[in-house]
């Protein structure tokens, strides 16, 4: 009953079967990137700015033109997703982990635990992302390493925030008192009685933070500040081709769709999950 009650509710929800749609598509292209790109990335070559051939050549040809540097645009942006979907998905699991662990202590203990977990959100909520980057990478170096704490730094607050409020709902309840009552520890209580609770919420923001993780990882990228050359970027492409838009337009439209398309998957996912799992919330 519970599993046709879920499917009907799948299948009345577009945004989750659209979403789902294209974040399926962007992961079969991150795991294929290598064997789905039919030049190499980096390959220079005298055909600059070369306008998209299409399917005219097969897949010997530009099928979506070239850049300023002959190098071939479609295997840069299938390339390029792999770089913003390695990037998501670490940065989101360690926000997720770090968030969830500090926002279920302080829901669960409260007191001056929480009071200085929450006053660390606030802080963090408080410095744009795009300053914190600059100042890291200005600091100590672009790298992959950087990127990815400035990721963490930037997102880990929005689990932790879901996880506390959720908590608190839930802390003194019957089965958690019953649990108290049996002599369970507060780490039992907390990670196997309590957690099991709180993951729905928790796989909404997770989706949603792809998104946003997405989003931020290619805006430092066109400040050069996150991937870094020559490894293919949607971000880093779209400031490659920036100077070029009156005559190849399609250096920045390429990965610009390409950057709007997983974004708008994500979300779309994210708000399709909170129809189907939790339709209380669903806006």
């Amino acid at each position: 009953m519970q599993g046709k009650i879920m499917l009907r509710r799948i299948l009345h929800s577009k945004q989750f079967i659209l979403g789902l749609v294209l974040v399926l598509i962007l992961c079969f292209v991150t795991i294929f990137a290598d064997q789905l790109a039919p030049h190499d990335p980096n390959e220079y070559s005298e055909a600059r700015l070369q306008a998209p051939e299409w399917f005219s050549r097969g897949t010997e040809g530009y099928i979506l033109g070239t850049d300023s540097t002959g190098r071939d645009i479609l295997s840069r942006m299938i390339i390029g997703a792999k770089s913003s979907m390695q990037v998501a998905l670490l940065s989101t699991f360690l926000s997720l982990v770090i968030g969830t662990i500090l926002g279920i202590v302080a829901g669960f203990k409260g007191g001056i635990l929480d009071a200085i977990i929450m006053r660390s959100t606030e802080v963090t909520m408080a410095v744009p992302t795009m300053t914190l980057g600059v100042v890291i990478m200005a600091i100590f170096g672009t790298s992959m390493l950087n990127l990815l704490i400035v990721m963490v730094i930037s997102y880990w607050m929005n689990f932790s925030r879901v996880a506390r409020n959720e908590v608190m709902a839930i802390r003194n309840r019957e089965f958690v008192q019953a649990s108290r009552a049996l002599g369970a520890t507060n780490f039992h209580i907390m990670f196997t009685q309590i957690l099991p609770n709180v993951t729905t919420s928790l796989i909404i923001c997770t989706s949603n933070c792809f998104g946003s993780v997405i989003l931020t990882e290619s805006t430092l990228s066109y400040l050069y500040l996150g991937v870094q050359l020559p490894t293919a970027s949607w971000g880093n492409m779209i400031a490659a081709g920036k100077d070029f838009m009156a005559v190849a337009p399609w250096t920045v439209i390429v990965p610009g769709v390409a950057l709007m398309m997983a974004v708008m998957g994500f979300n779309f996912l994210g708000d399709g999950l909170r129809d189907v799992l939790d339709p209380k919330q669903a806006r």
